[in-house]
């Protein structure tokens, strides 16, 4: 007599030729689901002679679990499942992508914030709103010393200066802001070591060759570091680039293909004279792609020897 060997998310049955339940082992979680092959080797110890169903058979077994019964049961364990799916999907890629963003973001506020500072303290100092150049120190500056100090430091007289003489009241409103802009960059410089640690966990390699900030790109762009793993050198060579890869294809008479997308950000380019950008974006592309194979299948560390392989041979510090 033919017997069925089935499992499901319920459990591990055994049928017989007329696909009626003989025997079965329900499920008690998720941890028993995944290792059913624990459950098909009990029922197997008790019915030597059970098969594998065919997609005809099969089609008869699953006609048993429409029962009210199993429904409820397939209901309940599929959402089970499916939420642990998603808990067990947060990795450290999210963590990166995520945070590399939130970095992104932090930095256009900073942008906009200060612009509209600079236009603000121009009212009541003008000279030294557009004498520092530096944002950062421009903040840094106007938090720490007052507008005398400041003007004496030019050798300007304070009756000299063509800014406004504000209350009190409207200067400590203007630096009110200055220090939350602060506090935003000592934000950014706290998430800044904090995608460093996690890139040092995740891709110490492709962190090395790449350096923190462009590394944390390719990975958002690409999605995953799995992502960036299935990809040759050439596509990350230009990932970043993908409207000016599609301007060439539409016509690639009018238009050159993109010799470089994110990379192009890359010290080893910046910093290298502009005939030699494609030739390095190629090397610095398969370097890449050789540490990112190492990171996600967990090989050695070796990114001083591919990053050291790179400035020995363009001769360029980064």
């Amino acid at each position: 007599m033919v017997k069925f060997l089935f499992s499901n998310i319920i459990g591990s049955f055994v049928f017989n030729e007329n696909y009626k339940l003989v025997d079965g082992l329900l499920f008690k979680g998720i941890e028993q689901y995944r290792n059913k092959k624990e459950y098909w080797e009990k029922l197997r110890q008790k019915h030597p002679d059970v098969a594998v169903p065919k997609e005809g058979d099969l089609y008869n077994i699953l006609l048993f679990f429409k029962d009210k019964k199993y429904y409820s049961q397939f209901y309940n364990k599929n959402i089970k499942i499916t939420k642990n799916s998603i808990k067990e999907s947060v990795n450290n890629d999210a963590l990166i992508i995520q945070t590399s963003d939130n970095i992104e973001e932090i930095d256009k506020t900073i942008n906009l914030l200060t612009k509209r500072l600079r236009e603000w303290y121009s009212l009541y100092n003008p000279e030294i709103s557009n004498g520092i150049e530096s944002n950062e120190k421009f903040i840094l500056t106007i938090i720490k010393r007052s507008k005398s100090q400041l003007l004496k430091e030019l050798n300007i007289d304070e009756n000299g200066s063509m800014g406004a003489n504000l209350k009190e009241k409207d200067v400590s409103v203007i630096l009110l802001l200055a220090t939350q802009i602060n506090n935003f960059y000592k934000l950014k410089k706290y998430y800044e070591d904090y995608l460093k640690e996690l890139e040092k966990e995740t891709c110490p390699n492709f962190a090395t060759v790449a350096g923190v900030t462009i590394a944390a790109k390719l990975i958002s762009h690409a999605g995953s570091l799995k992502r960036l793993v299935e990809m040759p050198a050439s596509t990350i060579q230009i990932l970043g680039a993908e409207k000016a890869l599609f301007r060439h294809m539409r016509n690639k008479r009018r238009n050159l293909p993109p010799k470089y997308g994110m990379i192009h950000e890359h010290q080893l380019i910046q910093k290298s004279k502009s005939g030699v950008h494609g030739k390095i974006a190629r090397a610095l592309a398969d370097k890449l792609s050789i540490a990112v194979k190492i990171d996600y299948f967990k090989g050695k560390f070796i990114g001083d020897k591919l990053k050291k392989g790179l400035v020995d041979k363009f001769k360029v510090q980064y």
